[in-house]
């Protein structure tokens, strides 16, 4: 069996959630081939290739690569799919837009958000906001994965270094293209791939609370800052901050949630987290379900002392 993982990158490196798709790929069996494809982005390739588990890498390097666009992107997919038996991407906003166009065009289902790899042919993936597992089983010649990053550990760099073949760049499609791109700058961890998160609800009251008391305690943590959806829609912090079943998945060694009631989307992206810290003024919320460790108290009061503890 020959494997294809469809590269999340931004030009200048891989994201983390494409070394955990190589891992998921290596358990369907087979040689694995990696596929980076942007503009300017030999370095990305060169990366890939040191990555251990990967075989061969193909570099697809063009102009209208660039920003990623799905439309051409997914053409470009398909028209070498034919050599696999399987192709997955990373389960994030990347993947999720680009590899239901692949399917669409072989004409096969894709298998969204697969936590486990059982058989070439037999996937486990999580339904019902991650309250159950459904095992799926795929008759299709060619099999079209987004695989949840953390569900798999992060390849290493080892390997090779892998070939690097060039391929030749498919057409441009001009059925979309980018106006404007605002990115959020932040010297903390990246919250998907963070080994501690530390996350506000709704119950901080205010954005310029939400700051004032999580920002000192994710800095001596060295954590990512998270939000629950009820925290975005409140306008307290930009929705990127958001970890849910509408968010980001996270599952870090630590994850502390203050003042998040814990409703069922919000659990969905962060209870498969190590060690979960849990501070609410309400002793009957869910998030206390799924705590490792729970606090019932005043958050202005336990966080200032939290803090202060840790210098």
């Amino acid at each position: 069996m020959a494997i294809l993982v469809v590269a999340e990158h931004d030009n200048a490196a891989l994201r983390a959630a494409t070394r955990s798709a190589v891992t998921a790929a290596r358990e369907c069996g087979g040689d694995v081939t990696l596929l980076v494809a942007g503009s300017g982005c030999s370095a990305v390739a060169h990366q890939a290739a040191a990555m251990e588990g990967v075989a061969r890498v193909l570099l697809a390097d063009a102009p209208h690569y660039g920003d990623h666009a799905a439309e051409n992107l997914a053409v470009l997919v398909a028209g070498i799919a034919g050599g696999y038996t399987h192709i997955l991407a990373p389960a994030g906003t990347f993947g999720k837009n680009v590899t239901p166009r692949v399917a669409a065009l072989l004409d096969v289902a894709q298998i969204s958000d697969v936590v486990g790899v059982l058989a070439p042919d037999t996937f486990v993936r999580p339904i019902y906001a991650g309250n159950a597992l459904a095992t799926v089983r795929s008759a299709d010649a060619i099999r079209v994965l987004t695989v949840r990053a953390t569900a798999f550990a992060a390849a290493a760099d080892g390997g090779g270094p892998a070939p690097v073949e060039l391929l030749a760049a498919g057409p441009d499609l001009g059925l979309s293209r980018v106006v404007g791109r605002e990115l959020t700058v932040s010297a903390r961890p990246e919250l998907g791939a963070a080994r501690v998160v530390v996350s506000g609800g709704r119950g901080l009251g205010s954005g310029e609370q939400f700051h004032t008391l999580l920002e000192p305690l994710a800095d001596r943590l060295g954590a990512a800052l998270g939000a629950s959806r009820a925290a975005v829609d409140a306008g307290f912090v930009p929705n990127d901050y958001q970890v849910g079943q509408t968010g980001k998945i996270v599952a870090p060694q630590l994850y502390i949630a203050i003042g998040i009631s814990g409703a069922i989307q919000h659990l969905a992206g962060m209870k498969d987290s190590k060690v979960i810290v849990a501070i609410n003024k309400d002793p009957e919320a869910p998030i206390f379900q799924v705590a490792d460790y729970g606090l019932v108290g005043d958050l202005f009061q336990i966080v200032p002392e939290l803090t202060a503890a840790l210098d």
